[in-house]
């Protein structure tokens, strides 16, 4: 099955983020595709490479950069969103690229699943 993810929700403020990377890994386990994750309003906080969490936490945006290095996963992050929240492209962790809503239509329109997670 082909799914794609979207993720609305930061790193640190809700559990979306956690869900999402967790929902991936264990799709990814039984052998679907996980196509795209598209990061959208709070949720564009996840591709942000100033984050610094402290020693004892999980480091949620290194989660993401790792999932797409080991994996064929498209991870974009809203342009708008991002821009809104100070986030350009000199800024963004490895794995991640900013781009339009066009993604997230396309990612609805050619996977079998669009999951959401946060509100």
């Amino acid at each position: 099955m082909k799914i794609s993810i979207l993720v609305n929700e930061g790193p640190y403020t809700h559990e979306a983020s956690d869900s999402a990377y967790l929902f991936a890994r264990a799709a990814l386990a039984k052998g679907h595709e996980v196509s795209r994750v598209f990061f959208y309003h709070d949720g564009v906080n996840n591709a942000t490479r100033l984050t610094e969490p402290p020693q004892d936490d999980r480091h949620i945006v290194d989660r993401w950069s790792k999932l797409a290095e080991e994996h064929p996963v498209d991870l974009v992050v809203c342009v708008a969103a991002a821009l809104r929240r100070g986030i350009k492209d000199e800024n963004l962790a490895p794995g991640f690229r900013i781009s339009g809503l066009g993604q997230l239509i396309e990612a609805g329109i050619k996977a079998d699943r669009l999951v959401t997670f946060g509100d």
